[in-house]
């Protein structure tokens, strides 16, 4: 070999060795999608900021800063249609404010893009509907400092400013939240947290707003700590949509702060798998690498998520990204949200579409903000009372009675032009009763198991035996039924091994006993298979 020949070998054994010391890449975990430059992830921009620089469009100051909020400047990057141009008009309109990176998601010509919906106001907000109500969930009922919710016994909810990072059009405290003039202020704070030290009985306490990740970094931490050192508060909560709205707020020195802090949990406000994108990736790994518990309350809106498929796709897309999904809402009685609710009914069809066709902790429980302030509640039997074409009726976990008005002029989802239900995710094998009652298999056998597999010896494995696979306690499902057994006379006593010696052979193998005749008594009857 001349030298040029030897070089090349060295080389070549150099870059195999390389290649065989490089470390794993977990290609599943989206906080570590690449971009096709090589360089991490990162969703479009609107063509007006394709020339900011990257130190300003990654600078969370920068980009609550720039935020769009009237006609003229939402008209620069979308297409608006008229109704939209009614809505932004409107000179009593619920504040706008959007971030420069949320209305870059958005589609410029698609008036139904569910982020878009979400964000821009329309005419139809300022329409009336029945039980429509400024303060549909009492809270300022159950306010005994300004700021302070304690509707529960063991927690409250803490409200620290009423400014975020964007508004969503549906906002449950649309009478406090946006106006400069209803903020809290330090003075607040104070007699929030002098509430919490002379009630004992609260152990948990959730921080909201507005969205308490807004506030300067001092000011929030100075609330943490504030609550950190009343003794009997154990859990403190975030319920912010910072995250979605503005993830570049998520940074080293925030999570810094938030670890201190512990036990601290967050619950996060996705509606949509649009809102999930690598940059919020980045920002939830950041969360839970600090240790925060990462939740996700969702609503229900009509036009936007109100379908089974985009629903799963959401909750998938959560669980991917360490996000345990919470709660799913229904729409609350606040003004400006008529033309987001949907019926109950279709909360419901969403529940039976998630429910065993996905894995338990990736689904949501459905609830209702009970009107009135009767807190949270499931949607489940033991909860709803009366369930009629308009209304329904609830009660909560102290038997209080509240009514939720069902919407009058609900627009149905569109399932032809929805993309989700066109491409729906297969779920083969799993038609459900239906498939049952037509004689599919109650399971799925994989492929080669009736085969004789060795694993080094000739003998089958246990699960290949037939009879470890017929269900106990449904009668008979293959076979011949054999003989009922005899009945013992009052005061006989049955010797059990006399029997068994005179009985003939049954008929049927294990599990294949005959269902009893209509009055005889079962196992179940007698708590056996209870």
């Amino acid at each position: 070999m001349d030298a040029n020949e030897i070089k090349t070998a060295v080389a070549h054994q150099a870059a195999a060795r390389t290649a065989a010391e490089a470390p794993f890449v977990n290609l599943s975990d989206p906080a570590l999608v690449l971009g096709p430059d090589g360089r991490p992830a990162v969703s479009r921009r609107a063509p007006i900021y394709e020339d900011v620089p990257d130190a300003q469009w990654n600078d969370w100051r920068w980009q609550l800063s720039h935020r769009v909020n009237d006609l003229e400047e939402v008209g620069q990057i979308l297409n608006l249609t008229e109704e939209e141009r009614v809505g932004l008009s409107a000179p009593d309109k619920f504040r706008v404010d959007i971030t420069p990176y949320f209305i870059s998601l958005i589609d410029p010509d698609d008036p139904d893009d569910p982020i878009r919906r979400q964000v821009i106001p329309i005419g139809s907000e300022h329409e009336a509907f029945t039980a429509m109500m400024e303060d549909s969930l009492a809270e300022d009922r159950h306010s005994p400092v300004p700021g302070l919710v304690h509707r529960y016994p063991d927690r409250v909810l803490m409200l620290v400013t009423t400014q975020c990072a964007s508004y969503c059009r549906y906002c449950t405290r649309s009478r406090i939240v946006g106006d400069p003039t209803q903020n809290f202020n330090s003075r607040d704070h104070e007699a929030q947290l002098e509430y919490l030290r002379r009630t004992p009985q609260v152990r948990d306490v959730l921080i909201s707003g507005g969205d308490g990740l807004t506030l300067a970094p001092k000011l929030f931490e100075k609330i943490l700590r504030g609550l950190r050192e009343i003794p009997h508060i154990e859990i403190i909560r975030i319920g912010s949509r910072v995250p979605v709205f503005l993830p570049q707020r998520i940074d080293d020195e925030l999570c810094a702060v938030l670890e201190k802090y512990h036990p601290l949990w967050i619950n996060l406000h996705f509606n949509h798998p649009n809102e999930i994108t690598p940059e919020v990736s980045r920002a939830v790994d950041k969360l839970t690498k600090a240790g925060l518990p990462v939740g996700n309350q969702s609503v229900l809106l009509a036009g936007v998520n109100d379908c089974v498929h985009i629903q799963r796709s959401l909750v998938h897309k959560l669980v991917a990204n360490r996000i345990r999904p919470y709660y799913l809402y229904q729409c609350d009685l606040v003004e400006g949200s008529g033309h987001f609710r949907t019926p109950v009914g279709k909360g419901l069809e969403i529940m039976e579409g998630l429910r065993g066709h996905t894995s338990g902790y990736a689904v949501p429980t459905y609830v209702i903000d009970a009107p009135g302030g009767g807190g949270k509640i499931p949607v489940m039997p033991n909860y709803l009372i009366s369930y009629s074409d308009h209304k329904v009726v609830l009660r909560n976990y102290e038997g209080y009675i509240t009514t939720y008005e069902e919407p009058e002029n609900y627009r149905k989802h569109d399932s032809a032009a929805c993309s989700y239900c066109q491409h729906e995710r297969p779920e083969p094998g799993q038609s459900g009763v239906l498939g049952l009652l037509e004689g599919e298999r109650m399971w799925i056998e994989p492929k080669g198991f009736e085969e004789v597999h060795t694993r080094g010896n000739t003998e089958a494995h246990r699960l290949q035996d037939p009879s470890k696979w017929v269900p106990f306690g449904v009668g008979a499902l293959e076979g011949q039924a054999g003989a009922p057994l005899r009945v013992i006379e009052a005061g006989e006593i049955a010797d059990p091994e006399a029997e068994a010696a005179a009985a003939p052979a049954p008929e049927y193998g294990p599990g294949e006993e005959p269902r009893p005749r209509e009055g005889e008594p079962t196992a179940a009857a007698h708590g056996e298979l209870l």
